[in-house]
């Protein structure tokens, strides 16, 4: 079999992580390499297989795998530009290899190179406020801009305002999803997510086909945490799902950051419990870079001390396409789709001028992907 051959067939053993591959390879005595090793798998009697190591499903799988089922991979694989990563190459993420239950494969479309750069994640709640939406989007604009690949799971709120304050802010960002990579969720970031993946990737576990189940949502956290050096959360519930990853981060020996907030506010309570567990209250993106202690070719070019101001500063220089769009905008609930129409400005262009209209306060997110006006007032 060809390497891809064996990449999709690792792909569809349910339940296979890294380190449970790299054992049964090594068990089964295969004199082959890297994915080449796998093929001493391919057919064994399931009963074997889970002697080695292998869980039921997979052992199952891997005795008689789908031809049908791996063409269809193949075909979409070649039509999407997918890229597969296994964990037995020298290509798979260091860090997420470093945890103990890395998947055997990922599938990327985007620059998988991506995946191997210096990462923060940064999560929080799917129904943030104008001000943490803000928040998420200027430290990710910051952090871009000093070096650092942006890395979320492309969900509502937070997710979403992570990744596009990466993109404006000219740098990568990934987006870990726990769907195939056939199957955007939630549906309105198509976009977004083609963006993504133009500017950074888009990664999965999951193999084509796999729809937006909730445990998958709960496991892909583990990815999240552990493709990045730490985790800054913005704005959570007590209960949040960001909490997760944040505990993940902790279990991988990673860094944890948490913005406060109001505690008066239910979405900052998450926030205040993680400071009080240990994780580190930021304010600025320098209190990131002083923990993570390690240093960025382009720090020096936008002092991270007051980092707050100088985003300010951008975005109150708006031109005349910003005001174009505003004015496009009014005063009623408007999507991005409505607002690409009405000024007939690229859709790309549309949602960069609109983070850095929220940047500066004078517009808002509400949910479904749509934005309100805030204030009367032209911008300057």
């Amino acid at each position: 079999m060809d390497a891809v051959a064996l990449q999709l067939i690792l792909g569809r053993a349910q339940g296979l992580n890294a380190e449970q591959l790299l054992a049964a390879v090594r068990r089964a005595g295969s004199r082959s390499t890297g994915i080449a090793a796998v093929e001493a798998l391919i057919g064994q009697r399931p009963s074997k297989l889970q002697a080695l190591g292998v869980p039921p499903a997979a052992s199952r799988w891997l005795h008689s795998p789908d031809t049908a089922l791996l063409q269809a991979d193949r075909e979409w694989m070649v039509r999407d530009r997918i890229v597969l990563i296994d964990s037995l190459s020298d290509h798979y993420p260091p860090l997420l290899a470093a945890t103990g239950d890395a998947p055997a494969l990922l599938y990327v479309r985007g620059d998988a190179a991506s995946l191997t750069l210096r990462q923060l994640a940064i999560v929080g709640t799917r129904n943030p406020t104008v001000a943490g939406r803000r928040a998420a989007a200027r430290f990710a604009l910051n952090l871009a801009r000093a070096g650092l690949t942006v890395t979320s799971g492309l969900a509502l709120g937070i997710d979403a305002a992570g990744h596009e304050g990466a993109l404006a802010g000219g740098g990568r960002t990934i987006a870990v999803l726990g769907t195939g990579l056939d199957q955007i969720h939630p549906a309105q970031h198509g976009l977004l997510a083609a963006r993504i993946a133009a500017q950074g990737a888009l990664v999965s576990e999951y193999p084509r086909g796999t729809a937006p189940l909730p445990e998958n949502f709960q496991r892909r956290c583990r990815l999240i945490s552990g493709l990045c050096l730490g985790t800054l959360v913005v704005e959570a519930a007590r209960y949040s799902g960001s909490l997760i990853t944040a505990r993940l981060a902790r279990e991988q020996h990673r860094e944890v950051f948490a913005i406060p907030g109001a505690i008066d506010n239910p979405l900052t309570r998450g926030c205040h419990a993680l400071i009080q567990d240990g994780a580190k209250l930021v304010e600025s993106t320098q209190d990131i870079f002083e923990e993570i202690a390690i240093s960025f070719d382009k720090q020096d070019d936008m002092s991270p001390r007051d980092d707050r101001d100088r985003v300010t500063a951008a975005a109150v220089r708006l031109d005349k396409g910003h005001k174009i769009l505003l004015d496009a905008l009014g005063f009623e609930s408007v999507s991005v789709d409505t607002l690409v129409e009405r000024t007939g400005l690229p859709s790309h262009s549309v949602v960069s001028m609109l983070l850095a209209l929220e940047l500066q306060g004078a517009i808002g997110s509400q949910a479904g992907g749509c934005y309100v006006r805030l204030r009367g007032e032209r911008p300057s």
